[in-house]
């Protein structure tokens, strides 16, 4: 029994990772996927000198709600079993940490939507940072 983990990083979403996850779960590869809403820490940028951290906090839950429920509707028409949760933290090492507590096999990041020196970055963190394997999806 494969634990996928699929951190959704971007508002557009993970589609490509939960593809990806549909497909292993057809082939009888994949039978758990946990979502993990990762939300970038508020008090980081210009914006935080001009908002409150709770409405720049309620923005960025409604951009990212539209991604993580365009992502949960790819898995439950495959009838993948899954969970979500949300957490805010820096984008690699929330992952990392992440993927080890909740004991995860694999990490598949969509990264369709990153351009490629953040791709490039978050990879390289990420494999730094977990021994889990990860594949991510462009």
């Amino acid at each position: 029994m494969l634990k996928l983990l699929i951190p959704i990083v971007e508002p557009h979403g993970a589609a490509l990772a939960a593809q990806y996850a549909a497909a292993m779960f057809l082939r009888h590869c994949a039978c758990e996927v946990e979502l993990l809403e990762v939300l970038e820490p508020i008090d980081v940028g210009r914006a935080s000198a001009f908002h409150s951290r709770s409405q720049l906090q309620r923005r960025e839950k409604r951009s990212m709600l539209s991604g993580l429920l365009a992502t949960r509707a790819i898995l439950e028409r495959a009838g993948v079993p899954c969970t979500s949760r949300r957490v805010f933290g820096e984008p690699a090492p929330t992952i990392a940490a992440y993927a080890s507590q909740m004991q995860s096999d694999i990490v598949v990041i969509d990264a369709s939507h990153v351009g490629l020196w953040r791709r490039f970055a978050m990879l390289a963190r990420l494999w730094q940072l977990t021994r889990k394997p990860v594949t991510m999806l462009r």
